[in-house]
């Protein structure tokens, strides 16, 4: 696992100046790697490469980065695992006997070879692993740029002023001279909409990140595309989309009994890749389904106790490491938990803008840091749950919605229309001078919330927008973000979604294109390089996810209950009644917490004079959602969260010369 970084286009840099601005790019991201740094420039071409390693797979000097390929021809650095590059290994040395010999025992010597005799997109589709890495071809002048399928790791790109940038973290560009630091509003209305901003935007104008399952080519001499800052059409090798269509195609024919071997037999194997470490290695355990699977089966291939790790808290309804420890004890791996104060917690907060680089406001970033520290103390390499909600259909909204839709539905047009403007008439100053003779006036309040909610999804015309309606945080961003036009993304794009059979399975489907890789696979990523831990989801392994999206929605969600399959699997190790009970997230009592130990910091951060000047939200929505929270007349943390997260940031990068801050 590396950090990784560099530039195309710097032949206005001296050799030395070069290798020293590779060099501060790449120590941005030293927490990614602090085992080791390396750094290669080639002054002609005006390319520089630079990493900082952490050392898991072979960490002796043959697997220091970035590597030449035997041949001399080819440079790389790599971010990630490829899990059978020792089956790689040995297809190269069955199709090229006499072409190389092996100077050590790391992965990414396997794919620097793999892509020089196969080619790019070819080694790229016969590897399984996490990865974001840059290859530069010495004899085409050309960089390359690739993500992993379902992008476990990062990779941000972009022209700014006549230079091509990249790195695994937007803090690494931001090291290079040229890096302008523009805002872009655009990408701001998508934090409001989705707390997190969608791929390929960044919080910057003119930088992308890398989509998922794709690679993209840059050409040194490209002066059209560097004067105009265009940017390469990334290639996609691997597409959920096309999973999805496969999956209906060919619909698996089994049992259901067969289809929970057969996974059982799938996951195994993939755990048993994502357990090959030269390091200590443990994985997180919640209790619940995802994580348990993925403990049981370690245990099940390990000759000695796995580590497990959980954090708890004293507040009861946010606390599961009784769940944890009671599987733990069961499946007997060594086992170890922390209890967290809420001053725990309330010290990460300033850490964030740092940690996650862009404003990102999934507030369960805050106890996933946490666990992510405690692993780190005892292991270098972390397994976790992630990616089983989506492709088993954990979450509630995948039943939930259906439902809704078929209650809507089933009221005429004119009739929803009716009640849609009724609802908006509760909005009005006279009804608020009605209703203020309630009794109470938190009623009041509530009432005109329902109204709003009701009214926005009376109006939906669709099953798809009233799911996306449904998960929006603010339900008009540009009417909060000034100056700014709201990007369609996966989720608020219907006609791009994979063509599921069935609704719930769409959803699955939309929310592994989007929110798994957007949200979650981020949250995790930096919270755990943010304390030098690697972390592997085995749930994610392409395999694992082309035989699932085969099975019926029934072998996934049977009786209005998810994971039907995931959960058979599961018994073969841990019994029902330790691991049944109602689906718990990974969360805070945020709410609590801005309106107690956090309002103060809040207030700061949301006061109308400081707003208005910076420019970037309208103060009036903002300061009247702040004012229905404070008095509990609103549950609307979330929406705040979003807004004081890109606060936060925007302080921080305030600090730094390379931020410029937008005028109104």
């Amino acid at each position: 696992m590396c950090g990784i970084a560099g530039f195309l286009g710097g032949e206005r840099f001296t050799p030395a100046e070069a290798s020293s601005i590779a060099r501060e790019m790449a120590a941005a991201v030293v927490h990614r790697g602090p085992d080791d740094a390396g750094v290669w420039a080639d002054r002609e071409a005006g390319v520089a490469l630079a990493y900082q390693r952490l050392a898991v797979i072979d960490p002796s000097p043959a697997g220091r980065q970035p590597m030449q390929s035997a041949s001399g021809r080819s440079v790389i650095v790599f971010n990630g695992e490829i899990y059978n590059h020792l089956d790689l290994r040995r297809q190269i040395e069955a199709r090229h006997p006499d072409a190389l010999s092996w100077r050590g025992h790391s992965d990414t010597e396997t794919l620097l070879a793999a892509i020089e005799y196969w080619g790019l997109e070819e080694a790229l589709q016969a590897a399984t692993g996490m990865f974001a890495f840059a290859f530069w071809d010495r004899e085409d002048r050309t960089l390359c740029l690739a993500r992993d399928r379902m992008g476990e790791k990062p990779l941000y790109y972009g022209w700014q002023n006549g230079v091509f940038l990249f790195g695994s973290e937007l803090k690494a560009l931001a090291a290079h001279p040229a890096f302008a630091g523009d805002v872009d509003r655009d990408a701001l209305t998508l934090l409001l909409r989705h707390g997190y901003i969608s791929s390929p935007w960044s919080i910057y104008k003119g930088v992308q990140k890398l989509p998922p399952g794709t690679y993209l080519r840059v050409t040194a001499g490209a002066s059209r595309e560097r004067r105009a800052g265009e940017l390469p059409e990334p290639r996609r090798y691997w597409s959920l989309r096309d999973v999805v269509a496969a999956g209906r195609a060919q619909p698996f024919e089994g049992s259901p009994e067969d289809a929970v071997d057969a996974l059982h037999d799938l996951l195994l194997r993939a755990v048993r890749g994502q357990m090959v470490a030269d390091v200590p290695l443990g994985a997180f355990l919640s209790g619940g389904i995802d994580s348990s699977t993925v403990v049981a089966l370690m245990q099940a291939q390990s000759g000695q106790p796995v580590r497990t790790f959980t954090i708890g808290f004293d507040e009861s309804e946010y606390n599961e490491a009784g769940y944890a420890k009671a599987v733990a004890s069961h499946l007997r791996t060594e086992h170890t938990e922390l209890y967290v104060s809420a001053r725990d917690a309330l010290d990460v907060i300033p850490r964030l803008p740092d940690l996650f680089d862009e404003p990102f406001a999934d507030s369960s970033q805050i106890p996933t840091f946490l666990v992510a520290g405690l692993a780190r103390r005892h292991v270098t390499v972390a397994l976790s749950g992630d990616g089983g909600d989506e492709l088993f259909g954990g979450y509630e909204h995948y039943v939930s919605t259906p439902r809704r839709w078929r209650l809507l539905s089933s009221v005429p047009t004119p009739l929803r229309r009716l009640v849609a403007g009724a609802s908006t008439a509760f909005q009005a100053p006279e009804a608020d001078r009605v209703l203020s003779r309630l009794p109470m006036n938190r009623g009041r309040r509530r009432i005109q919330a329902k109204a709003r909610t009701l009214a926005l999804l009376a109006n939906c015309r669709t099953q798809e927008e009233l799911h996306w309606r449904h998960l929006s945080h603010w339900p008009n961003p540009c009417a909060v973000v000034r100056g700014a036009s709201e990007p369609a993304t996966a989720l608020t794009e219907p006609a791009s979604w994979p063509d599921a059979l069935e609704f719930a399975a769409r959803l699955m489907a939309v929310d592994s294109l989007s929110y798994l890789p957007d949200d979650i696979l981020v949250k995790v990523d930096r919270a755990a390089m943010g304390v030098s831990l690697e972390t592997r989801a085995p749930f994610l392994d392409h395999c694992v996810m082309e035989f699932v999206w085969r099975l019926p929605l029934s072998f996934r969600i049977r009786n209005a209950r998810s994971k039907w399959v995931l959960r058979q699997a599961l018994y073969k190790y841990v019994p029902m009644q330790l691991v049944e009970r109602p689906k718990a997230g990974f969360s805070i009592p945020l709410a609590a917490w801005l309106r107690g130990p956090l309002r103060d910091w809040a207030e700061a951060l949301l006061d109308a004079r400081r707003l208005q000047a910076e420019g970037f939200f309208d103060p009036r929505p903002v300061r009247r959602k702040w004012h229905e929270f404070l008095n509990a007349h609103e549950q609307c943390e979330q929406r705040l969260w979003n807004i004081l997260m890109f606060q936060a940031w925007l302080d921080r990068s305030r600090r730094e010369p390379w931020t410029k801050d937008a005028a109104p």
